[in-house]
């Protein structure tokens, strides 16, 4: 069942890519609701997802510890 938590994030995060704001307000959401493991992993698709997008890449400032 966590597993369903963390895969509904990146669809979240995927939908409201269009938006900084948007996005930073539901990864913040999203670190405060995931297990560690799960934040390590959604860190990683974070890096890869914000590749082709240079207005995301601050947002990941947001999960580092």
């Amino acid at each position: 069942m966590p597993r369903a938590m963390l895969d509904y994030t990146k669809t979240i995060l995927s939908k409201v890519s269009f938006d900084v704001k948007l996005f930073a307000k539901e990864l913040k959401k999203a670190v405060s609701r995931l297990l560690p493991n799960e934040i390590e992993e959604l860190k990683i698709w974070l890096q890869q997802f914000i590749l082709d997008k240079p207005e995301l890449q601050p947002t990941l400032l947001l999960i580092k510890k």
